[in-house]
């Protein structure tokens, strides 16, 4: 197989039909092996049914259907799990993104050796206040943490070669990073590449604040994972040693001061130092049960699924 194309989708029933089409008149001219494969994420609307009739004429075309919506990531990672294709490709159900760009994006690769090359939406047909001015702080802030120099990260069309995907695992809402992901996993020969993007035609965007929000709150959890994900108690360890020492300096003095020269003066316990000692040394504990915990989830954390399937179109 040359070419597997994961496609996650949620309520795009109407525009199935027609990306299953375009995508063969692009691909079947170049002469390449390819498979396309579906993944429901719990949608509400006549997805399934599409992708399942598309299945029973097409021999390259399979489905996978979540039981409920569990979210892009983890229908990525089901696709990724079923992909053969030596290059894997990712796009969006919804039109915008071309898939005649998929095999000058190959070449690139093929030419340049890479791991993976990203699309690059330069001139988007989106919202330019909730949509595109997000996008391009998002896309900014993702840049100045992780250090890959990628103008869209959240882009859907991007291509990778088969080692990639089989050797990292996205989960939560870490699709919008899998190129950093991927860098972190040493596969780090990245590009970019301008493609085109058009207007939606059916349904409506699933994109929203609460999205934006996430995409930050997700970015700082990957610089913490990339930084300290294999070794929390690098970080927890840090801080917890740092606020025990305040601690303890603090219970030094006050005792010290106590018994040798203020020994009539108020209480320990009436002075603001005994408070600072307190809640510094219970911190400093704390800290260290936390990247004690971390430590255990990560060793008995691995490959765990995140989705239950309700059906495929596979045999």
């Amino acid at each position: 197989m040359d070419i597997s194309i994961v496609i996650p989708l949620l309520n795009e029933s109407d525009s199935l039909a027609p990306l299953h089409g375009w995508i063969i008149k692009s691909l079947e001219k170049e002469k390449n092996s390819f498979e396309i494969i579906f993944i429901d994420d719990g949608s509400s609307d006549r997805s399934w049914e599409v992708i399942s009739g598309l299945s029973k004429q097409h021999t390259h075309t399979h489905g996978i259907q979540f039981c409920r919506n569990f979210g892009k990531s983890q229908a990525l990672h089901a696709g990724f799990i079923k992909a053969k294709g030596d290059f894997v490709v990712t796009m969006d159900a919804d039109l915008q993104d071309s898939p005649e760009e998929i095999p000058s994006m190959i070449a690139i690769i093929k030419e340049k050796n890479l791991d993976l090359i990203s699309g690059w939406k330069k001139k988007r047909y989106d919202s330019i206040l909730f949509k595109n001015l997000p996008s391009k702080l998002f896309n900014w802030a993702a840049r100045r943490v992780s250090g890959i120099k990628l103008h869209d990260f959240n882009c859907g069309l991007k291509v990778y070669k088969k080692e990639v995907i089989k050797n990292i695992q996205v989960f939560g809402e870490m699709h919008r990073y899998i190129p950093v992901i991927a860098a972190h996993e040493g596969f780090d020969k990245i590009d970019e590449r301008i493609v085109k993007h058009q207007a939606r035609k059916f349904g409506k965007t699933k994109f929203g604040a609460d999205r934006f929000l996430n995409g930050f709150l997700d970015l700082v959890t990957l610089w913490f994972i990339n930084g300290f994900g294999k070794r929390p108690m690098h970080f927890f360890g840090f801080w917890g040693t740092l606020m025990l020492l305040v601690g303890f300096g603090f219970t030094i003095y006050l005792g010290i001061d106590k018994l040798y020269f203020n020994t009539q003066s108020r209480l320990i316990t009436q002075r603001p130092e005994f408070y600072v000692a307190l809640t510094t040394m219970i911190l400093g504990a704390q800290s260290f049960i936390a990247g004690f915990l971390g430590e255990i989830l990560i060793r008995h954390n691995k490959n765990i699924k995140r989705y239950n399937i309700t059906k495929t179109t596979y045999e």
